[in-house]
Parts: structure tokens; C-alpha cells; sequence
């Protein structure tokens, strides 16, 4: 059953309040933009538009934190954290934005917790909103740094097929982690492969 507050602006209003009070400025202008992003999405591909705003203006409400906060936090509240995330505690943003999600701002749609917990690294086998946010996390207005941005945006909005862009998407960032010299969430690597291999059939 989709909670009746997802069609409540005033509800959905009073998170970008409490997000505008706790992010910095560049962060909750990303919010908005990934929320808006998000909406419109939803409304291509026939998902539930406040459900979808909800998920967006929330996926960064740890950013907050420092890395050794989310750390901190992570284990205080008992959230699992990997050996990959204890050395790269920004990823831990997702995994505790999902709890603040819950326990602080009253989400329990386990879709949208989910969504919020998967934006940054992504996950083999997403559900229609998981991908939504992770998309518009990606192409929201106020990002134009990414390669292959502008033909990512056109085939999400232009096209039907929505994991093709994911493909591109989860390509264009490990090729981006490899030139940097950074290392790559496995996470990530199966979620590539994964779609990557469907749409090979």
C-alpha cells in the first residue's frame, strides 16, 4: 500500500525544510535538483511521483556527517559496514541515510529506504525506483561535469529503456575510479555486469 503522504505536499515540503536546515547549500541544491529529477522520471516511466520526490530529497541526509562520523554511527546503530566502506566511509552515507530515512524524518517504505540506501553504489537487480534515484542522482541539473552527461539524459527521457542508461551510467564512473586511481566498490562491479549482461542477450 503507497502512503497516503506521498500525495501530501505539505508533508513532502516539510523534508525539503528539515534537508535546506541540515545540508549545506550546494548539497541541498543537489537534493532539490535530484528530487525534481527523480519526479520526472517517475512520471516517464509510470512510478509513483511523490514516492519517487521523497527518496530524492532524502538520498543525501547523511551527507552531513564526516567519514569517521558515518563510521561511528554506522556502528553505534549496528549497521553493517564492509572492509571497503571502513576505508572509503564516504559510501557509508547511503547505508546511514537509509537509518535517518527511517528512524529521524518517519519513512518505513522499505522501497524508498532501499532507494536511498543504493544511490551512490547501485546494486544487481534494482527495482524501478533504486534505479530512478540512482539515475537522477547522476543527471540532475545542477551536475555537468560526467562524460557522456547530455546522452545520458536524452536516452533516459527520449528512451524506454531505462537500463540501458543505467549500463552507461555504472561504465562511465569505474572508468572514471580507474583513471583516478581509485578503487571500485564490487558492489558496483556486479551491479555492471549484471546489467550489462542482459542487455548483451
Amino acid at each position: 500500500m503507497i502512503d497516503e503522504r506521498y500525495s501530501d505536499k505539505k508533508f513532502i515540503y516539510s523534508l525539503y525544510d528539515k534537508m535546506d536546515k541540515c545540508l549545506k547549500r550546494q548539497r541541498y541544491v543537489h537534493s532539490i535538483g535530484v528530487a525534481g529529477t527523480a519526479a520526472s522520471l517517475a512520471m516517464k516511466y509510470d512510478a509513483n511521483i511523490g514516492r519517487a520526490q521523497v527518496a530524492g530529497i532524502l538520498h543525501d541526509c547523511a551527507k552531513c556527517y564526516t567519514d569517521d562520523e558515518l563510521i561511528g554511527l554506522c556502528r553505534k546503530h549496528e549497521i553493517e559496514i564492509s572492509e571497503f566502506e571502513e576505508e572509503n566511509g564516504f559510501l557509508l552515507h547511503a547505508k546511514y541515510g537509509a537509518f535517518l530515512a527511517k528512524n529521524r524524518y518517519g519513512i518505513d517504505d522499505t522501497e524508498v529506504l532501499n532507494a536511498i540506501r543504493w544511490h551512490t553504489t547501485g546494486r544487481a537487480d534494482m527495482t524501478l525506483l533504486e534505479k530512478i534515484v540512482f539515475i537522477a542522482d547522476y543527471i540532475e541539473p545542477s551536475r555537468n561535469k560526467a562524460k557522456n552527461l547530455q546522452k545520458i539524459r536524452k536516452m533516459v527521457f527520449d528512451g524506454s529503456d531505462i537500463d540501458r542508461a543505467l549500463v552507461m551510467i555504472m561504465h562511465d564512473t569505474i572508468d572514471y575510479l580507474h583513471e583516478s586511481g581509485s578503487d571500485i566498490d564490487e558492489t558496483t562491479m556486479t551491479a555492471y555486469r549484471f546489467y550489462e549482461s542482459r542487455l548483451s542477450v
